[in-house]
């Protein structure tokens, strides 16, 4: 399952965090991230013992979304001894996704 990060726990969760992190940024207005959103779950589960999954909503959190340079929703940060080594935007696949984490964080 996926943590919730804010700016107070970023650091904990995030940066500090033993595992690479999978990061969803979202919104609950945001057609494509209801759309990704159980799929990100999926793989939060499947995934959990080589990756850590997190998310934050966009609205509740603008200075983690400004710091990141996320402009658009569904983004994906990738991040990997606590350094964002890739970002991803926009609907996929559940197989895609998955693709992606293994690229970036693998």
């Amino acid at each position: 399952m996926a943590v919730i990060v804010t700016t107070q726990n970023f650091d904990q969760e995030v940066k500090q965090s033993t595992l690479p992190v999978v990061i969803d940024v979202y919104a609950t207005w945001c057609g494509p991230c209801k759309m990704m959103a159980p799929l990100f779950e999926d793989l939060s589960k499947e995934l959990a013992s080589k990756y850590k999954f997190a998310k934050f909503n966009i609205d509740d959190e603008r200075e983690l979304a400004i710091q990141y340079n996320v402009s658009s929703i569904p983004t994906f940060l990738f991040v990997k001894n606590g350094n964002v080594v890739a970002k991803e935007t926009g609907y996929m696949n559940k197989e895609a996704l998955k693709a992606k984490i293994e690229n970036h964080l693998g």
